[in-house]
């Protein structure tokens, strides 16, 4: 506790590290402020009932889409989309960058190389955005939430039951959520170039906090109303919610440490037939347990709204009965579904994102090797093997995390609540966390380090 609060005191006394904390807080307030104001031409007395049987038909899967914009996905706010068009235009660069030789050169060029790729990224959740809105909105005409606008009750502004009505609210729909999306986005990249921490993950991390009081809320009424010993459920229910947490950060942070070997020069002495070996150093490679983090399950659960979104517009009742299925995020073939798609996209995602032919020719540039193990193919099939190894425990691990709402549900936890057991929302709000942590300790070591240096050079000059 003394080193926490002693932390605390550090940090209001770097200056620098102060104002990116109150930068990144006051940018988050402002996109929070913002996931409150509705599209124009909505009814907000309307939202409730279109949340509650769009949420019935999905069977929770709004509930998951909704925590990634802090419910203004169902408040039918200006932000309603949130940041997710950007993830979606992400995932489609990065499959392209293995798919087209052009974006592989591009991956290569430095930093000229990842702006294009970022501007490419951009133009992408634009296109994205103008697919995306026309079907958001047209669920809300179906839905008659839109109302009509009058001149004191008598004449119409805008009739919503005329096509000039709805074509109307379409156009300032799509511009609206188009840009609120693109405001979104440039809330990320403030925070990420003035703040602390990646802007775009801080911002679906804030979201997926701002329903966890509801839901804690929820949970401790629940409990407190239905069972004669509710103190003591609640009690296991935090103990085994903050066993999932260890557990989570336990995976995240597990690295498989394969030794290196650099060797500056060599000097040989010989005392009979035996040689020394002098200035080696000795080094690792990391190798993360869950290297493609949180991107397979992201990958899992967009492939898993494709039915949801594409069964209001299928006619065929066998096809749309065997769609419907899958819309239960509490029941078996969901929930089957996402762990074979997340150890899957484990595997996938990490042999895309871990360049085993380059990390050998780095070390073979840079007079490194692997003790036993001869550089070149050698080395590939070697770190090939062991990213085998690992990945398979590591993407089951995921799989069982992805599947954890399911499973706790199962044992009397509410619905909302058991959200935050696992899935994407717990891996993203810790992995953030963890993210951000590391970044304030750095600015610590280093304010730490220039006190030495300072006393250090205070001593010089006294012995002076």
């Amino acid at each position: 506790m003394n080193n926490f609060t002693k932390n605390i005191h550090n940090i209001c006394k770097i200056i620098d590290l102060r104002k990116k904390i109150i930068i990144t807080i006051i940018l988050l307030l402002v996109y929070r402020f913002g996931a409150y104001i509705p599209i124009p031409g909505i009814n907000p007395l309307g939202i409730s009932d279109f949340v509650e049987k769009f949420n019935s038909n999905s069977k929770g899967l709004m509930q998951i889409l909704s925590s990634f914009t802090g419910g203004a996905f169902n408040r039918a706010s200006v932000l309603a989309l949130g940041i997710m068009p950007y993830i979606s235009a992400s995932i489609v660069i990065q499959l392209m960058c293995i798919i087209f030789p052009y974006f592989q050169r591009l991956q290569k060029d430095g930093e000229s190389g990842k702006k294009k790729i970022n501007l490419i990224s951009r133009w992408l959740t634009l296109f994205i955005c103008l697919i995306q809105t026309p079907i958001y909105l047209y669920s809300l005409i179906k839905q008659f939430i839109p109302y009509s606008l009058r001149y004191l009750n008598s004449t119409y502004l805008l009739d919503m039951n005329t096509f000039y009505g709805k074509s109307m609210f379409l156009f300032t729909g799509i511009i609206t959520l188009t840009t609120g999306t693109l405001f979104t986005m440039w809330i990320g990249d403030k925070i990420t170039d003035k703040g602390i921490g990646n802007g775009i993950s801080i911002i679906i991390m804030s979201g997926i906090i701002s329903r966890l009081p509801d839901a804690i809320s929820k949970e401790f009424f629940n409990k407190l109303y239905n069972y004669n010993i509710g103190l003591i459920i609640l009690l296991l229910e935090f103990l085994l919610w903050i066993f999932v947490i260890s557990f989570t950060i336990l995976i995240i942070k597990a690295i498989r440490k394969i030794p290196i070997q650099y060797v500056s020069h060599y000097k040989f002495l010989e005392f009979g037939s035996r040689y020394f070996n002098k200035n080696k150093k000795h080094q690792y490679l990391p190798l993360k347990v869950t290297s493609a983090g949180v991107m397979p399950i992201i990958f899992s659960q967009a492939i898993m709204f494709f039915p949801l979104t594409i069964s209001n517009y299928i006619n065929n009742e066998k096809i749309k009965n065997f769609f419907y299925i899958f819309h239960n995020i509490y029941g078996i073939w969901y929930n089957s579904a996402i762990f074979i798609l997340v150890i899957i996209f484990t595997f996938f995602y990490t042999a895309i994102t871990i360049p085993v032919h380059q990390i050998s020719d780095e070390l073979k540039r840079n007079g490194g090797h692997i003790p036993k193990i001869k550089p070149g193919k050698e080395t590939i099939d070697y770190i090939d093997k062991i990213l085998s190894y690992i990945t398979l425990p590591g993407s089951i691990l995921l799989g069982i995390i992805a599947i954890l709402p399911y499973i706790v549900s199962k044992i009397g936890i509410t619905k909302s609540f058991s959200l935050f057991y696992g899935g994407t929302s717990l891996i993203i709000v810790i992995g953030v966390i963890l993210d951000i942590a590391q970044q304030i300790d750095i600015y610590l070591l280093n304010y730490h380090y220039d006190g030495l240096m300072k006393m250090k050079m205070n001593i010089k000059n006294y012995k002076i």
